[in-house]
């Protein structure tokens, strides 16, 4: 079984350059002319409206600020820092619904802490109606925590 191949090589003296592709036999006569700066139809647009009870709304971020004014008693952060705010959601009408979980189910403050945070949400201009859903699946753990948190408590 021992084959010898060959591989067939042929001398050339020289080879011919295919010709250039040129913009003119592509079919058009004339290209449609380049928008000088592709980014003035993207710079010239105005930012969506963002309604009162979404993201970036106005009631919205007043209840995230009325959040960040309670603090747990046992330690120095605020509640939405601590990671214990798991959602709030506004309606347009005014209802705000704050799903929210303590450090543990045997906190001292179990009881006092969601009615403490519904009269704060219900005290924001532009809320009508609070309502605290108090969760414990998924459980808290310190990765919750904002940076700032974290910073303020050593450890980062």
């Amino acid at each position: 079984m021992n084959e010898e191949r060959r591989i067939l090589s042929e001398d050339v003296e020289a080879v011919q350059t295919p010709p250039r592709a040129r913009v003119a036999d592509a079919g058009e006569a004339t290209p449609a002319p380049r928008q000088r700066d592709y980014l003035d139809g993207f710079l010239q647009q105005q930012p969506a409206s963002v309604t009162p009870g979404e993201p970036g709304g106005s009631v919205y971020e007043a209840v995230i600020e009325a959040l960040k004014e309670i603090y747990d008693p046992e330690i120095p952060v605020n509640i939405y820092d601590l990671g214990l705010i798991y959602g709030v959601d506004v309606t347009e009408d005014g209802h705000a619904a704050v799903t929210m979980t303590l450090t543990t189910p045997h906190c001292p403050v179990a009881e006092s802490m969601p009615g403490e945070v519904e009269m704060r949400v219900g005290a924001v201009p532009g809320v009508g109606h609070a309502e605290v859903n108090l969760v414990w699946d998924p459980p808290w753990d310190p990765q919750k925590m904002s940076d700032e948190a974290k910073l303020e408590l050593g450890m980062l």
